[in-house]
């Protein structure tokens, strides 16, 4: 075989999913309103699914959000009405600025501390940047 028809029969192979540029998709916020309380049911999963600390996407919202929020349970209950297209903007917002590689744009990132610097190292391209402190 030649190296043309090895290329077209390991692509053939590959899973399409794996292929596609869109294998990472920011999840939704599963958002509840009670009172004058916002609730986010599925926090816990959406720190997990991003590969990042819990209290560090909570840091960010509640700073973002400029309201208090507190942990309970898997889920997070802000003082305050936000709506949930407000919720996943400032999601996307954490995303693109402490998940997602502005090298290479993959999200195979994890956030290091050097120097006392707070840096994003892409695991896919190996570049460093630092991101802004919370």
């Amino acid at each position: 075989m030649d190296y043309k028809e090895l290329l077209k029969r390991a692509e053939d192979k590959i899973s399409k999913e794996l292929s596609s540029e869109g294998r990472f998709k920011v999840p939704k916020a599963d958002v509840l309103i009670m009172g004058n309380n916002t609730i986010i049911k599925n926090f816990v999963d959406i720190s997990s699914y991003l590969n990042r600390d819990k209290k560090h996407l909570l840091k960010f919202l509640t700073k973002e959000l400029a309201a208090p929020g507190e942990f309970e349970g898997g889920r997070v209950r802000f003082i305050g009405r936000f709506d949930k297209k407000k919720i996943d903007e400032k999601i996307d917002l954490y995303v693109k600025e402490f998940v997602i590689c502005p090298v290479c744009g993959k999200p195979d990132t994890k956030l290091i501390k050097e120097d006392d610097l707070v840096k994003l190292k892409c695991e896919a391209c190996g570049s460093k940047k630092v991101v802004k402190r919370i």
